[in-house]
């Protein structure tokens, strides 16, 4: 595949100092700059401007080749595609725009690249994610909480609206998710939503500028500090984005590059939602253009990625953020949406510049085949697409742990569930590359779905940090959180924490803020999680389960450096259990050592299984 950068540069009548010769000025410039010795050649700059596509450019630049320059329906701009080559050097480029006795001058610079150590890293089954909304993590700096020009405020007394959680509180807790145990942070997106208040885009889903952090949050520049400080911390960072749809408010709403850059702008569609039709082979035409073509929401303008200069703005708006901030890896919201085949370009444009980037797509499907249509590389396809994706969002995993929990447990629910779901890891490329987790900001909390059960949720809690694939916690889940904390639907599961605004009556960041209950719970899962850094047979190894019996369920992870087995018993009383049943992996085992009390037992004839526990163990061989 040809390598390829599209560098887009919008110019609107307005001021951020940039001037052309004639007092002409540009508002943006997307990217506002870019890098020598970059992993991609070609480049596409955007201008936009009264009447600028009747303008044509001249560009005299070492190393950088003026190739073609395109006008479009809206005649305020105009594609001008440059070759930069490696041997051009960190400067400025002159672009010289001319119409009839007009000329104008833009400067645009090219920076030499940072050292890349410790950016772009990846992440995988070694880590353990945390999933926070920054709006409702903690606020750090009061003073971004209302931003002069901008449509929203924050406002604590509604939960639908914004809250005043930034940047600035996130990084004042590094150490509190350290501490944690957690080695990945994923916040929902940190994009300028400037939306009406209304419709409440504190969620970071509605993307007004897709180069701009939103104010409210901190800057660029705040963005890029907190990920070195978390690299420094040897943790890493997830970037959500969205190429399905922007918010209604985006600039491109006011003055549209093509009449096809947005889905049905003359007549509304709404999706249908329905995913998983994109892998039915019986699907109907009808069905599949409402889900690709329809608006999520009315306040979402579908982006049509059939339309190669919006899919070429989207991909160097990835790669620059990319480089720019050192992000880890990126969870791509609402995957099954935009067109496959342009998600799938985007996939291999990203990973041939970062190889050792990942990528997570939502793939919201209620069933493994509908789930795993979506990773790479995927044998038997029936209709030969390979989506490139390395990771999706296990979906089927956590509605089968999620019911099973808080079923009544018996033999065709409860744990059978999760027996059946794992059974058919076959159909996924790499099951250890899913995102497994129990809730996130789009579900009911793990907690109250178990009918607030604190022994249930702690064996929920084992099963995510112990099974195949990539854990994700989902913030206050280290609390119990449950419904009672505030609010309704989507609010109801995204509360602000207690102790991240200055006001609160209590810090849950601290021992002495948290009820017993909750320090119990987040003592839980941070032993488990500090532990599972290095537990080699759950960052690699294989799993070997067992059918589930009498309300108990056991199963292995196995490497050659380490076996860990995992007792389940979801029933109130104790279970005994025949240990010749698991011979097989047993073996010459004597003792085990339990990870969380660290407790050591022998290893005899049989297992005891403690009511309504969860229990992991390191298994030990003599010398």
């Amino acid at each position: 595949m040809t390598r390829y950068l599209y560098l887009v540069v919008f110019s609107i009548c307005s001021s951020l100092g940039l001037t052309f010769s004639v007092n002409a000025q540009i508002e943006k410039i997307d990217p506002p700059f870019w890098w020598i010795d970059m992993p991609v050649e070609q480049v596409q700059i955007q201008l936009y401007g009264s009447n600028l596509g009747l303008h044509r450019a001249v560009i005299d630049y070492p190393g950088v080749e003026l190739v073609k320059q395109i006008a479009v329906d809206s005649p305020n701009y105009l594609f001008v595609y440059l070759n930069i080559s490696s041997a051009a050097p960190a400067g400025t480029i002159p672009i010289r725009l001319s119409h009839e006795s007009t000329t104008l001058t833009l400067d645009f610079e090219l920076k030499p690249r940072e050292d890349r150590t410790n950016k772009n890293q990846g992440f995988d089954a070694s880590d353990v994610i945390y999933l926070m909304m920054p709006d409702r993590f903690a606020n750090g700096n009061l003073d971004n909480d209302t931003i002069e020009g901008m449509l929203e405020s924050a406002d604590r007394t509604n939960p639908e609206r914004r809250q005043g959680g930034d940047l600035a509180g996130v990084a004042k807790h590094l150490d509190y998710l350290d501490d944690l145990g957690m080695t990945a942070i994923w916040f929902t997106p940190i994009i300028e939503n400037d939306m009406k208040p209304e419709y409440g885009a504190y969620h970071g889903y509605a993307a007004t500028d897709l180069y701009k952090v939103d104010r409210r949050y901190g800057s660029n520049a705040e963005y890029k500090a907190l990920i070195d400080a978390a690299h420094e911390r040897d943790m890493r960072v997830i970037m959500d984005m969205i190429h399905n749809h922007i918010g209604d408010q985006h600039w491109w709403m006011r003055d549209l590059p093509t009449q096809g850059w947005v889905h049905n702008i003359d007549e509304y569609m709404q999706t249908n939602y329905q995913g998983s039709i994109v892998a039915d082979p019986y699907s109907s035409d009808y069905d599949m253009q409402k889900l690709v073509d329809g608006w999520f929401v009315p306040e979402m303008p579908d982006l049509n990625q059939d339309e190669p200069l919006l899919t070429d703005y989207l991909i160097i708006n990835t790669l620059w953020w990319i480089e720019y901030s050192g992000v880890d890896g990126i969870r791509m919201d609402t995957y099954l949406y935009p067109d496959k085949e342009y998600m799938a370009e985007w996939v291999e444009a990203v990973l041939t510049a970062y190889p050792d980037f990942n990528i997570v797509g939502e793939a919201w499907a209620v069933n493994p085949p509908a789930a795993a249509y979506w990773q790479y590389d995927l044998p038997g396809q029936g209709d030969g697409y390979d989506s490139k994706l390395p990771s999706i969002t296990d979906f089927p995993w956590s509605f089968a742990v999620r019911d099973g929990m808080a079923e009544e447990f018996g033999w065709e629910n409860g744990l059978m569930k999760v027996y059946y779901m794992l059974g058919q890891d076959h159909l996924y490329t790499d099951a250890m590359k899913n995102v497994i987790f129990l809730d996130n900001h789009d579900m009911s909390r793990v907690y109250e779905h178990v009918n607030k059960d604190e022994a249930t949720f702690k064996m929920a809690i084992t099963l995510l940090l112990t099974q195949r694939g990539i854990p994700q916690v989902y913030y206050g889940t280290e609390f119990m959180f449950g419904h009672e904390y505030r609010g309704g639907d989507d609010e109801a599961w995204r509360q602000t924490l207690p102790g991240g605004w200055p006001d609160d009556s209590r810090n849950i960041f601290s021992e002495e803020g948290r009820t017993k209950s909750e320090n119990d719970a987040f003592d839980y899962i941070r032993t488990l999680s500090k532990w599972r850094k290095t537990a080699i047979a759950i960052h690699e190894g294989s799993m070997k389960h067992f059918i589930p019996e009498n309300d108990t369920y056991v199963y292995f992870r196995l490497h050659e450096q380490q076996t860990v087995m995992v007792l389940v018993n979801t029933s109130d009383e104790e279970k005994t259990l025949d240990a010749a049943r698991f011979q097989e992996v047993l073996g010459n085992f004597t003792t085990a050592e339990n990870v969380v009390t660290n407790a050591g037992k022998e290893l005899g004839s049989t297992l005891v299984l403690l009511p309504k526990e969860a229990s992991v163990w390191e298994l030990k061989a003599e010398l």
